[in-house]
């Protein structure tokens, strides 16, 4: 197995050139999925741009974007142009990318092309997996993906307007929406295989940002579930990054206990109103020193403003919004939350 991870003290100086990260998963109001964000015939870069800009209002220097497999292997035109076009819009307001190179959440049968409609009132109703069910499940089809990880870290392996690259977004989620992927221990053992493969070909490439994989599952203490995965995850991580959905006591049980890997913590994704992880909660990454990259930004055709709950029952359209920070037209959800980023942005960065 190679290995060539960052020591601690390169993964503390990194920490302290970057500062305090605070951000958000971006893709913009017109966009479904990752898919529509990056085709040609739906990129929308006026639209990006503008949201940015407000990103950057509110005092974030971070945006975790999700790219996928299938635009470099069947060869949509100019695809990474139009990622250097993006990370050009977010340099110009301050901010850096958070690339995602691969996704293991919803739907696992991706296809470019024109996506179906978003499900009225349904969470991320067309977010797709990259890699696909059949490619992950099928290791003499990963040279292609070997070669679109290769591609993308050789453009921008080291380019400063990435501030790190996330290798892979929940590998091992459950996949709720369809059985397609077989049972979950199953699609578990192959992403194992997958996401160690992947560290591989990222560190050929000799990146100058750092690696990562977030962990999502913790147990009662809030450790992270005890399997092959996460161990992989936390051996090959040059920092640690971790998603947590959950109120006050147990955000700050989780943070304890990825803070005895002497790494620095990025949370890339937290913020779901009504299961308790509100946005007062950027108090609690502020004090402890952890970077914090919320989801969503704009309300828009990823639904994300109502519940994970939409896939298995109907919601109500009027229910406080799950994620998100501002409607369409740039007014804020609650202008309270959009003051506490900006008031806690400026005094950390002082």
């Amino acid at each position: 197995m190679r290995s060539n991870r960052w020591t601690e003290e390169r993964a503390g100086e990194w920490s302290r050139s970057v500062g305090w990260l605070v951000g958000c998963n971006f893709t913009p109001s017109t966009a479904a999925n990752q898919l529509e964000m990056w085709q040609q015939a739906t990129y929308d870069p006026a639209t990006i741009g503008r949201e940015l800009h407000w990103a950057s209002e509110i005092g974030m220097n971070v945006v975790r974007v999700y790219l996928h497999d299938l635009l470099w292997s069947e060869r949509e035109p100019n695809f990474l142009d139009r990622v250097s076009e993006v990370l050009d819009l977010a340099a110009e307001v301050g901010i850096q990318a958070l690339p995602v190179l691969f996704d293991g959440v919803w739907n696992p049968a991706p296809a470019l092309g024109p996506q179906p409609a978003p499900v009225p009132g349904r969470h991320n109703s067309v977010w797709v997996q990259g890699p696909g069910a059949e490619i992950l499940h099928d290791p003499s089809a990963w040279p292609r993906l070997e070669a679109y990880v290769h591609a993308v870290l050789e453009r921008f392996g080291s380019d400063d307007r990435i501030i790190a690259w996330d290798l892979f977004n929940e590998p091992d989620q459950v996949d709720r929406n369809t059985l397609a992927a077989g049972s979950r221990s199953t699609k578990a053992a192959a992403m194992t295989n997958l996401v160690g493969a992947v560290f591989d070909w990222a560190r050929d490439a000799h990146p100058t940002q750092p690696l990562t994989v977030g962990l999502w599952e913790y147990d009662d203490d809030g450790r992270p579930v005890g399997n092959a995965i996460n161990d992989l995850i936390l051996e090959r991580s040059d920092i640690i990054s971790f998603h947590c959905y959950e109120p006050r006591e147990r955000l700050n049980s989780v943070i304890d206990a990825l803070s005895q890997h002497q790494r620095p913590l990025l949370c890339t994704e937290w913020l779901a109103r009504t299961a308790g992880s509100t946005v007062d909660l950027l108090e609690v990454f502020g004090d402890r020193k952890v970077g914090a990259i919320n989801w969503g930004l704009v309300d828009g055709r990823t639904q994300t403003r109502f519940p994970w709950r939409s896939w298995w029952e109907q919601v109500d359209e009027n229910e406080p919004w799950f994620h998100e920070l501002f409607h369409r037209n740039g007014t804020p959800y609650d202008r309270d939350e959009t003051d506490l980023f900006r008031r806690l942005t400026r005094r950390t960065r002082k």
